[in-house]
């Protein structure tokens, strides 16, 4: 007995499978939220110089002090919507990298960091970078308005002096920064000086016939400038000025390799497309409720050929439809009628045909009946489809019932 019961009993419990059915729901939503998800959180921890680098050379300092500084911050990775000229757009390229500024199509100031450190990654903490010296000027991003863009350093480190150019919205202004090692400056022949240091280098300039401002020296706004209060005040000043209105300070990651393009499986989970998913969920959730629990009682399996007279009588009542011969069956029923009629009421039984007929109606209106069997007679004659038939035969459903008294 023992052993037959440990036979029937169940593999898993109810609670274990409902338990391993709800972790494989939330597994899998969960795998396809984040490969869905995923470019978004895709970052490089390597030291370089772009909004995403918290190492010395990277300008996530930067954004934080503009977030700090209460001005609107975002970082763009995907395609600028048309239109736009209010705020900043900061584009930090690389070296060795393009970096085609026409083409983020912003119509608003933009400030080009220019590069200046090579850097290799610390096997001890992977985020920071060891410096390298500077890069060489081959290794300077090169494409469209930079190709006549040309970079020259000073020696050694030095304190300078920045100094607005007339005319521009730097006119009247003095940056003081903190020391810079082997200050960057740049030469392009048609630009317009922005800011000069002390010896007349340029070390900001805007491009003719345009509102892009190329920054020659990164360490003025890096997080290894910002290390320094005074550098971090020329820092504020620099991205104060060049903001149009009230506009964010946008950080573009495009042209860092950081450009996230459209998902069909990511639109899923963003409005107005995410109701559609969610009914699709919980459709998912009913379906998976009416199979684990039934409704009703259980169907049994039927034959394939029925047996018995029920089925006898279904298998000939399809095949009169079949041929249609229903309207045919009036004058039928009103004969078997008749005859349960004159057998209830005790009719001689000499009486027959329309003898027998008149009898019936004579009776039929003795007891207050509006329809005679002559007239139901008549109209079987004429009777037109299954539902002139079905309604004929409730009346002479319900004459045989007032005849016979079987209602009573």
């Amino acid at each position: 007995m023992s052993d037959a019961g440990s036979d029937s009993a169940p593999v898993f419990r109810a609670r274990t499978v409902i338990t391993l059915v709800l972790v494989s729901v939330i597994a899998f939503s969960a795998f396809v939220t984040l490969l869905a998800y995923a470019p978004d959180l895709d970052r490089d921890s390597s030291c370089r110089p772009n909004v995403y680098s918290r190492c010395a050379i990277g300008f996530a300092g930067l954004a934080a002090l503009v977030k700090e500084d209460g001005a609107p911050t975002m970082v763009n990775r995907s395609k600028l919507p048309p239109g736009r000229s209010e705020g900043l757009l900061i584009v930090t390229p690389e070296p060795d990298k393009g970096a085609d500024v026409g083409s983020l199509e912003f119509g608003g100031p933009i400030l080009v960091v220019l590069p200046k450190w090579n850097v290799s990654r610390d096997p001890n903490h992977l985020s920071w970078g060891r410096k390298q010296g500077p890069i060489p000027p081959e290794a300077m991003p090169k494409k469209d308005l930079l190709d006549v863009v040309n970079i020259a350093r000073r020696t050694g480190t030095a304190r300078p002096r920045l100094i607005g150019a007339a005319g521009t919205a730097f006119e009247g202004v003095t940056l003081q920064p903190g020391p810079i090692e082997s200050l960057q400056s740049l030469k392009a022949g048609g630009w317009t000086p922005v800011l000069t240091d002390d010896t007349g280098a340029v070390v900001m300039a805007q491009a003719p016939a345009s509102r892009i401002f190329v920054l020659a020296d990164p360490d003025l706004l890096n997080t290894q400038g910002l290390a320094n209060l005074d550098t971090l005040a020329s820092a504020v000043t620099i991205v104060r000025d060049l903001r149009a209105g009230d506009g964010p300070v946008i950080f573009d990651a495009t042209l860092n390799g950081y450009k996230m393009e459209r998902s069909a499986l990511r639109l899923m989970f963003d409005p107005p497309f995410l109701a559609v998913t969610l009914c699709f969920v919980a459709a998912m959730i009913l379906a998976g409720l009416q199979s684990a629990f039934r409704f009703g009682p259980v169907r049994r399996p039927q034959r394939a050929f029925a047996l018995g007279k029920e089925a006898l009588t279904d298998n000939s009542a399809q095949l009169i439809r079949l041929a249609k011969r229903e309207p045919h069956m009036a004058p039928g029923y009103i004969a078997l009628t008749q005859k349960a009629a004159a057998r209830a009421v005790g009719a001689p039984r000499e009486l027959t045909g329309e003898a027998l007929t008149r009898f019936l109606d004579r009776m039929a209106a003795q007891r207050g009946l509006t329809d005679t069997l002559t007239g139901l007679s008549a109209e079987a004659g004429h009777v037109a489809g299954r539902s002139g038939l079905t309604a004929l035969a409730a009346r002479v459903y319900r004459w045989r019932l007032e005849m016979t008294r079987e209602r009573q």
